[in-house]
């Protein structure tokens, strides 16, 4: 026991300090970012525990510090962070970025401690049903693609892409296996997360698309001085907050962590408006968005990754399908049979308790390194990361990381399967807005739906 608590203690440790590092870099997307790592982490042989404790605490700490370049220069930190970026934006013009970042971030730590207790709750409620939803899972999982479809940016448009999408991944599927005597979905799990700039690395390869990216002048950041409103070196989340702040902060967490269905974008936006709706002071209700729609992110973060993990060991959510698919899927280690859609992963080896109480030290480890980190040194952060880190170097460092799993797991055929699935959902998700999370749930579509069907 005392082992394996120092494995989960120091893998999630690790977690938190890497992406909290990673959070700094706009642009990073959680999918092609906490997915490839995490997946590396249960290839080499971690523990359950260790690799629970290293999703959450990163999950944790790359919501708190994704708000580092989005409240101070701007500019997203991920993909979470755009439904932010407006009150963000006019705060920052109001001159009190700091305010908006130490808003955001203190309602991300209260929301982390509140999610995983409710969504281990809702998932013990949900669990005695779980025979049922894994009878019905083949059919739930097009229905559920159709409807985060639908919330995502390309709407009808994403539904509709979800018929070539599940047919492109079938056929591979079909033509990889009798080849390789395996379905290759790490490959195929790895196109998906990196589709995006795999599709923008084709287009810079063609003239005619490279002068349609070509940036005609140099982007300016102003960064305001810092502004520390405490003392010491850990600051109090329920202090930075006012009371009416930490109420709606909390419920907004109770609700999106009992909501695992749907798009974590979706439920930022509606609670994030809905409260800011029932507020009448501008400012005061642009600073309780930020916490608001911050601390939502974190929520649905958790409880979108526990809740099926707990009560099914199905991704019945778009986090699960997404960034935490490798907590699910992730062959030879942990796995899912497609016939019967009985699975072999962390809902199997942890108990609800272990959940519970590895779930809230990850939380702690998360809030504990970027908490105080990006309220004491947002600004130095991000001054930094502007002027030294080249953004280019960072996805280069996940392409060749991309590169390597998939070489390992299927050879030439494992790359060119994952680039050919980068490169078609790519094109989806520039040209239709189909996110990731769409595109996870038309594998698993494809995966489970479509054998049932033929069959």
């Amino acid at each position: 026991m005392i082992s394996t608590i120092l494995v989960a203690l120091g893998m999630g440790l690790l977690g938190a300090v890497v992406f909290s590092a990673i959070g700094l870099v706009s642009g990073t997307d959680e999918t092609a970012t906490l997915a490839p790592l995490t997946l590396l982490v249960v290839l080499v042989g971690v523990p359950a525990p260790g690799v629970l404790a290293f999703f959450l605490a990163g999950a944790v700490s790359k919501h708190m510090t994704h708000m580092i370049p989005t409240a101070l220069l701007g500019i997203p930190g991920d993909t979470m962070a755009v439904p932010l970026l407006r009150e963000a934006n006019l705060l920052r013009r109001l001159g009190v970025p700091h305010i908006a970042l130490h808003k955001a971030i203190s309602g991300a730590a209260i929301a982390a401690f509140i999610a995983v207790p409710v969504a281990v709750g809702a998932a013990a409620l949900i669990a005695p049903f779980a025979d049922q939803v894994t009878a019905v899972a083949p059919y739930v999982f097009p229905a559920a693609a159709a409807l985060i479809a639908y919330f995502s940016r390309g709407r009808w448009a994403a539904v509709a892409g979800l018929v070539p999408m599940v047919l492109v991944i079938a056929a591979l599927q079909a033509f990889v296996t009798p080849l390789n005597g395996s379905s290759l979905s790490i490959s195929f799990f790895l196109g998906i997360a990196i589709g995006p700039l795999v599709a923008d690395l084709f287009r810079l390869s063609s003239p005619f698309a490279r002068e349609s990216m070509r940036e005609q002048t140099r982007r300016t950041f102003f960064l305001a001085p810092d502004v520390k409103s405490w003392k010491g070196w850990f600051p109090n989340p329920l202090k930075v907050l006012d009371r009416s702040q930490k109420t709606t902060t909390g419920a907004s967490a109770v609700v999106s962590s009992l909501t695992f269905v749907l798009s974590p974008v979706a439920m930022t936006v509606v609670l994030g408006e809905a409260v800011g709706a029932r507020t009448k002071h501008a400012y005061h209700r642009l600073t309780t968005m930020m916490a608001v729609k911050n601390g939502v992110t974190e929520s649905t973060y958790i409880a979108e990754t526990l809740i099926p993990l707990v009560a099914i060991g199905l991704p019945l959510s778009p986090v699960a399908a997404g960034p935490a698919a490798p907590l699910f899927n992730a062959p030879p280690v942990y796995t899912i049979d497609a016939a019967s859609g009985e699975s072999h992963n962390l809902h199997d080896l942890l108990s609800p308790w272990e959940f519970l109480g590895y779930g809230m030290l990850a939380v702690l480890l998360g809030v504990v390194v970027a908490y105080p980190f990006s309220m004491n040194y947002a600004r130095t952060a991000a001054a930094w990361v502007v002027r030294r880190l080249s953004q280019e170097a960072v996805i280069g460092t996940f392409a060749g990381l991309i590169l390597v799993i998939s070489v390992y797991e299927g050879g030439i055929l494992g790359l060119l399967v994952a680039v050919t699935v980068g490169i078609f959902g790519g094109l989806m998700n520039k040209l239709l807005g189909m996110h990731a999370g769409v595109q996870f749930m038309a594998y698993y579509t494809a995966a489970l739906f479509v054998p049932t069907l033929l069959g």
